[in-house]
């Protein structure tokens, strides 16, 4: 799965606050992650975060698509 730091998650179980939907901040073996309805950042592994995705939201891009800015 194809995870990149910037992206949103949208997850199938929802944060204790509420909140379904987190910011990748890290990724690699681990995801660090942070609700983005309550600011809370979270350490997960990768298989326990990859099977609790729901929807990949990607980040938007910086520019027009024509290389480096």
């Amino acid at each position: 799965m194809n995870v990149n730091v910037g992206d949103t998650l949208e997850m199938k179980k929802k944060h204790p606050c509420g909140g379904s939907r987190f910011l990748v901040l890290r990724s690699g073996m681990d995801f660090r992650i942070r609700c983005l309805t309550c600011g809370h950042e979270v350490m997960v592994p990768r298989v326990k975060a990859e099977r609790n995705i729901k929807k990949i939201i990607p980040a938007p891009s910086h520019g027009n698509g024509n290389g480096p800015l």
